[in-house]
């Protein structure tokens, strides 16, 4: 093994974006890939396309099946696939051309063994990124093309059970979705005319919490921990970005001291995205008082004759998620859940023991879920070091 910089191996390009201001540089039959579409080891399509006209007055160009593409702008720098067709990119994905000495799939788990360390490199500015110049200059592990089959191989097989298990996972998904529709219906049309009772009724207490003055200043490394938007996902509690405060400011906000099984829900953010950041909800399954939430996220404390998990699943429903959308207020880009908005929330009042068998299928399927996420989150570990070890 060798290393040479990828500059003296690769023909290096990136692309552009069509002035926004003309609207028939769009929706053409060009596809036109961006950091955002570079998920998945191939892409086979894109989610925009741009025309001829586009291509010919911006900066992009066409690059051929098999480039690999990687992103240097941005939250996600390092981000990398190949293409599976013919595509033009924006200026924020730099496109590494095919060429005899080196398989895309090799490069490709090469750019993911790296990903920490462009993260790294891209770090500053309001907008971090790494360049077409920083890419030149990495040292590249080069083998023969024989070596490079046999290491694709083996990353190969490996990914290939992590894709099997988050199919599993996504079919467990299917799974209680489908099951929670034939028994219940749709939560918001309501269509088997469940009794319905609105949120505020079902609560001992709606709130969001504050942002304490001095905002970052008053974060410590260790304490009560802070919950803010970034932290609520869908059924999901992130813990990797989580704040702390002291006990001094968290008895100053003791009305929002969250309590264990309190749902929480995120209060603004966008709409318009994948992830949307409003209206997520999660349940918090910590000790009562160990917790706190700033502006951005409501508590909501459901009665103690109430099946927590129930009404989180109602409010994570792709069907409520359409309905948070009509209700919310604010611009195009950024929407707020108002207090009375989120009281007023209509939720299905089902018998209890069809609730309780709902829940209990719920738990179920929750613990394969995490099991299965183990058996990924073990499989990944050794992903990582078979990539370190070749790279």
């Amino acid at each position: 093994m060798m290393k040479i910089k990828l500059g003296n191996l690769f023909e290096i390009g990136s692309g552009g974006t069509p002035a926004k201001s003309h609207s028939e540089y769009y929706n053409g039959n060009i596809s036109w890939i961006k950091t955002g579409d570079l998920k998945k080891q191939y892409l086979f399509d894109s989610e925009d396309c741009i025309t001829e006209a586009g291509l010919n007055n911006s900066s992009a160009k066409i690059y051929d099946k098999d480039t690999v593409l990687i992103a240097m702008y941005g939250a996600t720098i390092g981000a990398t696939s190949i293409l599976k067709m013919s595509a033009c990119t924006n200026q924020a994905c730099a496109a590494f051309k095919k060429n005899e000495k080196v398989i895309p799939e090799y490069l490709y788990y090469f750019f993911r063994s790296k990903k920490a360390k462009f993260v790294r490199a891209g770090v500053g500015g309001a907008q971090p990124n790494i360049s077409i110049g920083y890419l030149k200059e990495v040292p590249f592990e080069f083998i023969s093309v024989e070596q490079q089959r046999v290491v694709i191989e083996i990353l190969n097989r490996v990914n290939r059970i992590i894709d099997l298990r988050k199919e599993q996972l996504k079919q467990l998904d299917n799974l209680i979705k489908s099951r929670f529709v034939e028994m219940f219906g749709d939560p918001v049309t309501n269509p088997m005319e469940w009794d319905v009772k609105r949120l505020k009724e079902l609560s001992n207490k709606i709130m969001s919490g504050n942002t304490p003055k001095g905002g970052n200043q008053v974060y410590v490394e260790e304490g009560i921990t802070f919950f803010r938007s970034q932290n609520v996902w869908k059924n999901k509690l992130d813990l990797d970005n989580i704040a702390y405060i002291d006990e001094e400011t968290h008895k100053k906000m003791k009305k929002s001291s969250l309590k264990n099984k309190d749902i929480l829900m995120t209060k603004t953010g966008r709409i318009n995205t994948e992830n949307s950041s409003l209206g997520r909800a999660a349940l918090y399954l910590g000790k009562d008082d160990c917790a706190n939430i700033n502006g951005h996220v409501y508590l909501i404390r459901l009665k103690k004759d109430i099946f927590n998990e129930f009404v989180l699943f109602i409010l994570t429903t792709n069907e409520y998620r359409e309905y948070i959308r009509k209700v919310c207020v604010g611009g195009i880009d950024k929407r707020q859940i108002n207090k009375e908005h989120l009281e007023e929330f209509p939720i299905i009042l089902p018998p209890m023991e069809l609730q309780s068998e709902f829940v209990f299928l719920l738990h179920q399927v929750n613990k394969l879920k995490s099991e299965t996420q183990k058996a990924i989150d073990n499989t990944q570990m050794l992903l990582d070091s078979l990539m370190q070890k070749y790279f």
